[in-house]
C-alpha cells in the first residue's frame, strides 16, 4: 500500500509499505477515507521531535471504514464508518479508567524513552515518533487501530466525513483546553493561536458560557475565519501590544482563563523570537515558549493558564515568578480524546469544522500538502488528504 513517510528532517515521500495486519485480537484494520495535516506533524517534519526513523509513516487525525476486525472486538463490524482518536488507550489501566487516556500505561512499546524525557511514559499516538510508541501513522491507505473498542467511534449517519475528521483530534483537544482550563459562565477567555485547535478551544469556551472570548494570531485568513465561523473576538498581535489590548478589553484585570494553542514553534514580532529561534536551532532549548510566556503575563491574578500546544522538552526564560506571585493555576495535557469524542459527535451541529478544510489533495500529493500547510500559502488552514481523490 501507499503511505506518507518521514525520510529525514524536512523530507517526506510517498512510498510503498507492507499492508497492516491484525497483531492482537482487539485490533481492527481501517481503510482510510480522509486524514488531515496537523501542526503537530510540522514539529516531526522539522526534526524537533526526537526518535523518528527514516520510513516512519506519519499522520494521526483520520476517519475511515472498518475492513477487518479482531476476534475480541465487540463494538465494531466490517463496514462501520469510524473516527479514530489520535491517542491510543487500553481502556483498563488506572489512567484510562480515570479518563486520562493520553497517559495510558499499556500502549507505549518503548518504555524508558518517556521516563528519560518527561519522568514518565506517555500513551501511544499514531505516527508520532518512537518516543510515543512507534505506531504507524494514518497517512496511508490502511491503518491498524489497536484497542479499537476504546479508540474508534462509529460516526452517526447525520455527521459527514469532514466534520467527523476533526473530531479525531482538533475538536477534543480544543474542548479539553476550555474544560480542564475551568472556563465558567461569565469568564473572559483568551486563546493564543487561530489554527484548528485554537479555533475549537475558542468555540468550546463560548459553548461553556464564557462572556467574551478573544483569539490571538497574525495570519489574516485565520483571524477572519475565527471571527466569522467561531464567533470570537480577534487580535492581530503584529499590530498591537497584546498585553495592553487584553487589559483594555478586561477593565485592566486580564483574562480569567488563558489557553495556549500554538506550541513549540511559536512566533512573535519582538526580539525574544529571534533569541528563542537561535537557541532552538542550536538545540540549546527544544521549544519556543513565546505564547506561553505571553499567556502567563496576560492572565489575571488568580487565573488559569492551560497549555494545549505540543512541547517536547526544555524551554528558557520561563516566567515562573509570575506564576507564583500572581497565584496562577498552570495546567497542560495531551488530548484525552476518548473522554470527549462521543459527546462531540452528538454536538457536531454546534461545532462547525467544515471551514477548516481549506484544501483537499490525494495521498500522492501529501508532501505538497504539508509544504502548503507549513508555509500557510493559499490561505491553507488544514489540507485534507484523501487516498482515492
Amino acid at each position: 500500500m501507499k503511505a506518507l513517510c518521514w525520510e529525514g528532517v524536512n523530507k517526506l515521500s510517498v512510498e510503498r509499505v507492507p499492508d497492516p495486519i491484525l497483531l492482537n485480537d482487539q485490533d481492527v484494520i481501517v481503510r482510510l477515507v480522509a486524514g488531515t495535516t496537523c501542526g503537530s506533524d510540522l514539529h516531526l517534519i522539522g526534526g524537533y521531535i526526537p526518535f523518528m526513523r527514516a520510513g516512519d509513516v506519519i499522520g494521526h487525525e483520520f476517519v475511515g471504514e472498518v475492513v477487518e476486525v479482531g476476534s475480541a472486538v465487540r463494538r465494531h463490524s466490517v463496514g462501520d464508518r469510524v473516527v479514530v482518536c489520535s491517542f491510543v488507550g487500553c481502556g483498563r489501566c488506572w489512567y484510562c479508567t480515570h479518563d486520562l487516556w493520553s497517559l495510558c500505561d499499556n500502549i507505549n512499546t518503548n518504555p524508558g524513552i518517556g521516563q528519560a524525557l518527561f519522568g514518565a511514559d506517555t500513551a501511544g499516538i499514531f505516527g508520532y515518533s518512537h518516543a510515543m510508541g512507534g505506531l504507524r501513522g494514518s497517512h496511508a491507505e490502511y491503518v491498524r487501530v489497536p484497542f479499537a473498542d476504546y479508540g474508534a467511534f462509529t460516526i452517526p449517519d447525520g455527521v459527514d466525513d469532514t466534520s467527523a475528521l476533526f473530531v479525531s483530534d482538533s475538536v477534543p483537544t480544543g474542548w479539553m483546553g476550555a474544560d480542564l482550563g475551568g472556563v465558567q459562565p461569565g469568564d473572559v477567555v483568551a486563546v493564543w493561536g487561530c489554527g484548528a485547535v485554537g479555533q475549537m478551544a475558542a468555540r468550546a469556551a463560548i459553548l461553556l458560557g464564557a462572556e467574551r472570548v478573544i483569539s490571538i494570531d497574525r495570519i489574516p485568513e485565520r483571524l477572519e475565519m475565527t471571527e466569522r465561523f467561531v464567533g470570537s473576538e480577534v487580535i492581530d498581535y503584529t499590530s498591537t501590544d497584546v498585553g495592553a489590548e487584553l487589559r483594555e478589553r478586561t477593565g485592566g484585570r486580564g483574562p480569567d482563563v488563558c489557553i495556549e494553542a500554538v506550541g513549540m514553534e511559536a512566533h512573535s514580532d519582538g526580539p525574544m523570537h529571534l533569541y528563542d529561534q537561535v537557541k532552538q536551532q542550536l538545540r540549546l532549548q527544544t521549544d519556543r515558549p513565546t505564547a506561553v510566556r505571553q499567556a502567563v503575563h496576560a492572565c489575571r491574578k488568580g487565573g488559569t493558564v492551560f497549555v494545549l500546544g505540543v512541547f517536547a522538552g526544555a524551554v528558557d526564560k520561563f516566567p515562573l515568578g509570575a506564576v507564583i506571585n500572581k497565584g496562577l493555576t498552570l495546567r497542560g495535557a495531551q488530548m484525552h480524546g476518548q473522554r470527549y469524542i462521543p459527546m462531540l459527535l452528538d454536538r457536531a451541529g454546534q461545532l462547525s469544522t467544515s471551514h477548516l478544510a481549506t484544501h483537499s489533495l490525494s495521498l500522492d500529493e501529501a508532501p505538497a500538502a504539508y509544504d502548503m500547510f507549513k508555509h500557510k500559502s493559499d490561505g491553507c488552514v488544514r489540507a485534507v488528504i484523501r487516498p482515492g481523490r
